[in-house]
């Protein structure tokens, strides 16, 4: 079982977050981390980032948001997962939702949503795997999965 454990993203870890290698046929499910360090900027009070590390090692890259005044499917979201190619298989994608789902509940929610773009390749198999329910769709055929806590 890897030593994991969650650090807030820095200037000591960005690099390593930006450098997180995919599988083949996973970037068309994900942009480029450095929009979601962007997007922390706009609206710091609500984005929570955290680096995973094994040992001292960057594996991955966890962003949720949590705005009890947003739109519902927007109040508690996991926005982006990241887990460099090596490393996923290994739990440490397990461990990321495990972390952000204990923070989502100490800030009084009762579920974390998720949005993401369905095919073949894409994270379905892996949400599901964690407890993520798809639940409807968005207007532009993205599913919206929801894990109670």
């Amino acid at each position: 079982m890897p030593e994991l454990r969650l650090v807030e993203l820095s200037a000591s870890t960005i690099v390593a977050v930006n450098t997180l290698t995919l599988k083949p046929g996973q970037e068309q499910f994900v942009a480029p981390v450095s929009y979601s360090v962007a997007a922390a900027v706009l609206d710091p009070a609500t984005t929570w980032q955290r680096v995973i590390l094994d040992g001292d090692e960057v594996v991955g890259f966890v962003q949720a948001n949590f705005d009890p005044d947003g739109e519902d499917e927007f109040r508690s979201i996991l926005w982006r997962i990241n887990v460099d190619a090596d490393d996923q298989g290994r739990g440490v994608g397990t461990f990321a939702v495990e972390a952000l789902s204990a923070e989502a509940a100490k800030r009084g929610f009762d579920h974390v949503n998720v949005i993401y773009e369905p095919g073949e390749l894409g994270p379905e198999a892996f949400f599901r795997h964690v407890g993520f329910e798809p639940v409807s769709e968005t207007q532009y055929g993205e599913t919206v999965g929801v894990r109670k806590l």
